[in-house]
């Protein structure tokens, strides 16, 4: 009966003339790619009267088949069941049957029936990723979140204990089921993952603004957020870059002031429009700053030094940083944290992990920000800040 409908060919596996000769017919249409007119003919033998279970077996493969071709989805399918449940079909031609019929249904939009299928071709042992990686899809694209999101985690886990990255598209539907759960929580996790593996200035913008707006979070840590803002490029208006200056001056960092000026004037966001003016004075109000700072800074170590308790020298080493004095910033934030009696221990612990990472002391910043607990934001920000090492 051609490569279709071939099978193994016992004395009772045989076909009547009056239904094997429209099937003949309907093998030469397929094989012409008329898929209707075999269907017409594959329907002629399926009303013969009596039908043996093998002829019912032969004439469902090929209505399958036929219907596949012919775009006729519901049909196909319907036939593709009828197939894996006889008892005619050797069992060697299951686990193809069972690929053939998930991608049959989810070419044709029917979702359930494909995740059904792509379902028994992996419990039946089948490894083609192209067909295993439509599980969650189909799941998902029928409403069964939850089932979509457990077989999403299970491959993003496989891949990650790998060593290999997961796909972009395995994360973005996890996100997108957790929008659909309005499940916060899920969001946040799959999006740090996105940041992790496939950062985009999108994403971040996404998951600082989520993180800014938590409950508890500390406006203390706004500088923190221009921050870890800078290191992921998703400053983008001139009145961001204008308050990160502000902020860093007030803090007492007129270095660090200095950067968001000179990348503002960088990206032309600084310097034009209406607001020109401003831009400059403040640029030029950084320049004086800078100048009177470099005149007291080796004083300011030594007072720092002096001090009952280690913020001082915290804030001395962070302003080093600034200027790009990584390996002095950082002896010196050092110093404070071993001396104590700090304020803000979690904010002094977040402070070295940032400056060990602007230096490129990837293993030390690593450690020093996995730390960093705190429920005012600190040890959000220092996870985050840790996502882009």
């Amino acid at each position: 009966m051609g490569f279709f409908v071939a099978a193994q060919a016992h004395a009772a596996d045989t076909l009547r003339p009056q239904v094997g000769k429209p099937l003949q017919a309907a093998q030469a249409d397929l094989q012409a790619k008329h898929y209707k007119e075999a269907l017409v003919k594959v329907d002629e033998a399926g009303k013969v009267d009596k039908l043996t279970p093998y002829e019912s077996y032969i004439v469902e493969r090929m209505r399958a088949a036929a219907a596949t071709g012919a775009g006729q989805t519901s049909t196909a399918l319907k036939a593709y069941e009828k197939v894996v449940e006889s008892p005619q079909m050797p069992a060697a031609d299951k686990l193809k049957t069972y690929d053939i019929i998930a991608r049959v249904a989810y070419a044709g939009r029917d979702y359930g029936t494909a995740a059904k299928y792509i379902a028994q071709y992996r419990d039946a042992g089948g490894t083609s990723s192209q067909t295993l990686d439509l599980l969650p899809q189909a799941m998902y694209l029928s409403g069964d979140l939850s089932g979509a999101q457990h077989a999403l985690k299970g491959e993003v886990a496989s891949a990650e204990k790998a060593g290999q990255k997961p796909t972009k598209m395995q994360l973005q539907l996890l996100t997108s089921i957790a929008v659909k759960q309005k499940n916060d929580t899920a969001y946040r996790q799959s999006l740090e993952q996105l940041v992790k593996y496939y950062p985009t200035p999108d994403y971040w913008q996404d998951l600082i603004a989520r993180t800014a707006g938590a409950p508890g979070f500390s406006s203390q840590l706004d500088l923190d957020l221009y921050r870890l803002r800078m290191q992921t490029g998703t400053m983008t208006k001139a009145s961001e870059f204008m308050e990160a200056a502000q902020l860093a001056l007030q803090a007492g960092y007129p270095g660090e002031a200095q950067q968001y000026v000179d990348l503002g004037y960088k990206d032309k966001l600084l310097g034009v429009g209406s607001d020109a003016a401003r831009h400059q004075r403040l640029k030029d109000m950084v320049a004086r700053k800078i100048a009177e700072d470099k005149k007291s800074m080796a004083e300011g170590d030594k007072l720092a030094a002096q001090q009952a308790g280690g913020d001082a020298l915290v804030s001395a080493g962070l302003n080093h940083v600034g200027y790009g004095d990584y390996q002095q910033g950082i002896a010196l934030i050092e110093q404070g944290i071993a001396k104590g009696g700090l304020k803000k221990p979690a904010e002094a612990q977040l402070h070295l992990g940032y400056a060990q990472m602007l230096a490129g002391k990837d293993s030390a910043a690593s450690k020093t920000l996995a730390g960093v607990k705190s429920q005012d934001g600190a040890g959000d920000v220092a996870h985050l800040m840790a996502l882009t090492i």
